[in-house]
């Protein structure tokens, strides 16, 4: 498979697992009537490589859906304000491209391998997190577009490309376009493993094609017609029979579609069409409802092209939201809805996990939020934003589609929710010795982490002492520390210990135990803090 090579490449395959841990802060909590004292809902505001890494300890391998908008790299042209590169990779060749605006094509020669450097670790994150029938979606134009696609298709893997969405997301040209309009994106589409299938709501237009009625549309809805009769003819003599009706026997040309039984029972229940033809043969047609026996309407199968929603309404919102236009280039929250609406493998996305760390003004999360009021869903969101506006933009936006917006004359009715908004904390390791300004709660689930990569139970009940993390995989861990004294492993220490595991294993400072009892007990040391993992 061909892979992609850049300035730096090197340097960053692994940078991920150098990016500090750190503890997320809440803040607050905001909900629809003040009262929530949490909720699974997340703000975060920091730079989204640390705030990736702090998120795996609860959600590794538990997003369902991710959607990005990251920087497309086009300089400062067009309005567009440009990115920084502002990752700490110890490369003297990259260090120089710290704190400096990335420029356009022709003036900064370095500019698609610091984007490439910003996205590879990243991407590596969200793959952690991302769930085994979970689905990312990229939005991104031509500048980046193939260079992306060979970087998702090293990181997930080619044979996980799902899929590349041409948006026709503008009306028309500018002013001053030369040469041909550009009027849509892309979005790019990957998985951990390909899809047994994906669904979504059929359109307005296809429904109009359901436009026929019997008895049964008040519950079924209208219906449209397809023929039983193939012209095409194969070894299946189950195929290959006649029927009855209104006293002729009635021949395919070659074969039928269905086997006979599933036709007469549809026969039985009024949903075949008969014509008689000129000739005295039949035309056999189903009826295709628009909804199912149960009155749920059918799926259909997502385009590889989408007109629509435009950019426009997405500046729109922003503008209804807030009274001006205080964010620019805004993506339409019908276009994320419409991504998080499609049912991947059959199963139900009403409960899903989605994260954004590109978060921008907040799209995803109003996404979410109408989601859920629309079909009374139970989805999370995650939302990660670095610059200065996470909270005066991205959280307030947030806010507002809670409570509701606009104008007395226009007002939007809010969908309801809440969310705890994050600041990044301390890293909890600096210079390979633990932070003491982290609070052990946090250590204690790091560990547990890096041990068993699950999330640490709060609220285990135990008898055992109160240094005990808890078993997995029949495996014992105790995490024995103080902050202001040296812990020792020893018999007295072990005499606390009430959990009967097949291994022991125990983080101190010191041991005062014989190797040869340890290995006689499955007792495994570890001293803190250097051989806690990566990851």
């Amino acid at each position: 498979m061909p892979t992609l090579d850049w300035i730096g490449k090197k340097k960053v395959v692994n940078h991920h697992l150098d990016v500090p841990f750190k503890v997320l802060n809440k803040q607050y909590t905001f909900s629809a009537d003040g009262k929530a004292k949490n909720s699974e809902n997340k703000i975060i505001h920091g730079d989204n490589l640390e705030a990736l890494k702090a998120l795996l300890p609860e959600y590794e391998g538990k997003i369902n859906t991710i959607y990005i908008d990251p920087p497309y790299n086009t300089g400062n042209d067009n309005g567009q304000s440009g990115w920084i590169y502002s990752d700490n990779v110890n490369d003297p060749k990259i260090k120089k491209w710290l704190g400096t605006v990335v420029g356009k094509e022709n003036e900064d020669l370095t500019r698609h391998d610091k984007w490439l450097c910003m996205m590879y670790p990243r991407l590596k994150l969200i793959h952690k997190l991302l769930a085994e029938d979970g689905l990312i979606y990229i939005s991104i134009d031509d500048i980046e577009l193939n260079n992306l696609k060979l970087l998702c298709d090293e990181i997930f893997g080619a044979d996980n490309f799902i899929g590349n969405i041409i948006w026709k997301n503008k009306y028309g040209a500018g002013a001053k376009t030369i040469g041909f309009i550009g009027v849509h994106e892309y979005i790019l589409i990957y998985g951990k493993k390909q899809l047994e299938d994906i669904s979504c709501d059929l359109s307005p237009e296809l429904q109009e094609a359901y436009n026929k009625k019997d008895e049964k549309y008040d519950l079924r809805g209208g219906y449209f017609t397809q023929p039983l009769m193939t012209n095409s003819l194969d070894d299946r003599p189950n195929l290959q029979y006649d029927i009855e009706y209104n006293g002729d026997v009635i021949h395919p040309r070659k074969q039928w579609v269905w086997e006979k039984n599933r036709l007469l029972a549809a026969i039985e229940k009024n949903e075949i069409v008969f014509s008689k033809q000129k000739d005295g043969t039949y035309s056999v047609r189903s009826k295709q409802y628009l909804r199912d026996e149960n009155g749920v309407m059918r799926k259909g199968k997502p385009l590889s092209i989408m007109i629509g929603p435009y950019t426009q309404e997405g500046t729109s919102e922003i503008e209804k939201i807030f009274g001006s236009a205080v964010f620019k280039f805004s993506k339409p929250s019908a276009l994320v809805k419409y991504l998080l609406a499609l049912e991947v493998n059959y199963n139900s996305t009403k409960d899903s996990i989605i994260l954004d760390s590109f978060a921008g003004s907040g799209t995803t999360a109003h996404a979410v939020l109408d989601l859920n009021k629309s079909d009374k869903g139970n989805r999370k969101f995650i939302l990660i934003e670095m610059m200065d506006y996470a909270e005066s933009i991205t959280a307030e936006r947030v806010k507002r589609v809670i409570k509701g917006y606009g104008s007395d004359k226009d007002k939007v009715e809010g969908f309801g929710g809440d969310f705890n908004f994050y600041e990044l904390g301390e890293p909890l390791l600096v210079d390979g010795l633990l932070n003491e300004k982290v609070d052990v709660s946090n250590i204690r689930e790091y560990i547990w982490f890096t041990e068993t990569h699950s999330k640490l139970l709060t609220n285990l009940q135990t008898t055992d002492n109160e240094y005990f993390l808890g078993k997995n995989n029949d495996a014992g861990y105790w995490f024995y520390y103080k902050k202001n004294e040296e812990t020792c492993l020893n018999y007295e220490f072990l005499s606390t210990m009430k959990t009967k595991a097949d291994q022991y294993i125990i983080y101190a400072d010191v041991c005062r135990l014989p190797d040869s009892f340890l290995k006689e007990h499955n007792i495994v040391f570890k001293k803190i803090p250097r051989e806690i993992q990566k990851f």
